[in-house]
């Protein structure tokens, strides 16, 4: 995935004018300037720089993705601000059928296109239609969640009777671990 590109111009001045004019309808603006270079984007981020330049220009095909209405809004636009015309909006089904575009040569000969890929459908479904508005959905209730305590298991003490000489464990009853017999008292067998 790309992230910025640079056009080299040698008229930074003209090539600023230009861009601003012809990409506003792309929802493109400044966003940042220094001396030498300048960049453009939306949304807060600048994606395309423009770059002074001495050296003779190399002319560049620069393509940036939009709508339909958008890329016929920016190609008038485009015109207006000095570009040459390179092929006005409409589609190109010899790269694929929903190839919709528009080309313009900038003041420095660079070719800018402005293209969308989406059926004719996709984007007249969403003209002139307000957004469906959902309603917030309920809070989900509340559940008691079940205690859930897990015991671990104890031994219970011997059960017990009570005889003249003190307490003895129950016929055939086991002692509880690490209790001691009581005093006189026999230990249990067991089986």
């Amino acid at each position: 995935m790309l992230d910025h590109i640079s056009i080299r111009v040698q008229d930074l001045p003209r090539a600023l004018a230009f861009y601003r004019a012809a990409l506003a309808p792309l929802g493109y603006e400044v966003l940042m300037e220094f001396p030498e270079a300048v960049g453009l984007g939306e949304d807060g981020k600048p994606d395309l720089w423009l770059m002074k330049s001495d050296q003779p220009i190399n002319p560049t095909h620069l393509a940036l993705a939009s709508r339909r209405e958008r890329i016929d809004a920016f190609h008038a636009a485009a015109l207006q601000a000095g570009a040459s015309d390179n092929g006005g909006p409409g589609l190109r089904p010899h790269y694929h059928p929903n190839y919709y575009a528009a080309f313009v040569h900038d003041p420095e000969g660079n070719n800018l296109e402005v293209v969308c890929h989406d059926p004719p459908t996709a984007a007249k479904a969403t003209q002139g239609r307000p957004t469906a508005k959902r309603t917030p959905r309920k809070p989900a209730r509340k559940v008691a969640a079940a205690k859930t305590t897990t015991k671990k298991p104890t031994r219970k003490p011997a059960p017990t009777k009570s005889g003249a000489k003190g307490t003895r464990p129950a016929k055939g009853a086991r002692p509880a671990k690490g209790a001691k017999p009581a005093k006189g008292a026999k230990a249990a067998r067991s089986r």
